[in-house]
């Protein structure tokens, strides 16, 4: 079999499922710098975060997932939790592609504002949400979210809170 996809027309994009836990969590201990979850938390994320969330599949592989949810009480918000993608698959745009088909559910059609946190060395997280807001035509701010000494004693870097919008996205199902 061949380990790498040339092509990303043969992807297709789903809401994940608890059976998707097990395999989001490999996926995710294979894409440092992200922070690994239990695999019950995996499965939470794919079972209670289904609508906005999304599993990204080649020939019954997940070759890329995105966890995300709708802030309580703030139905206009988007929070991306985690952006996986697997090293046969990278290069292709396919974040991007993930995170419009969550932007197109029902579930998101009140969305106007994406937020995420990047630690401030993650470079690659930076430069997708920096070309998400270009995509969107929104603005991109960031602050210090979770402090490296406040909340994570130490032991983590500083999360920066990236917000993108207000934005209106596409045609909505």
């Amino acid at each position: 079999m061949d380990d790498s996809i040339n092509d990303c027309s043969n992807i297709t994009f789903r809401p994940p499922s608890a059976l998707d836990g097990a395999q989001v969590h490999r996926l995710v201990s294979l894409c440092p710098p992200l922070d690994p979850n239990s695999m019950y938390c995996n499965l939470l994320q794919c079972s209670h975060f289904s609508d906005t969330s999304v599993a990204a599949v080649s020939d019954d592989v997940l070759v890329g997932f995105i966890s995300g949810y709708l802030i309580p009480n703030q139905s206009e918000t988007l929070f991306i939790w985690q952006v996986a993608v697997g090293e046969q698959a990278r290069g292709q745009g396919l974040a991007g592609r993930m995170i419009e088909q969550i932007l197109l559910r029902s579930a998101c059609s009140d969305v106007r504002y994406l937020n995420t946190t990047i630690t401030e060395s993650n470079q690659a997280s930076w430069r997708l949400f920096e070309s998400i807001a270009r995509r969107l035509g929104a603005e991109l701010n960031s602050s210090v979210y979770f402090d490296r000494d406040q909340h994570f004693a130490g032991d983590h870097d500083s999360e920066m809170l990236v917000r993108i919008g207000p934005f209106s996205f596409g045609t909505r199902d």
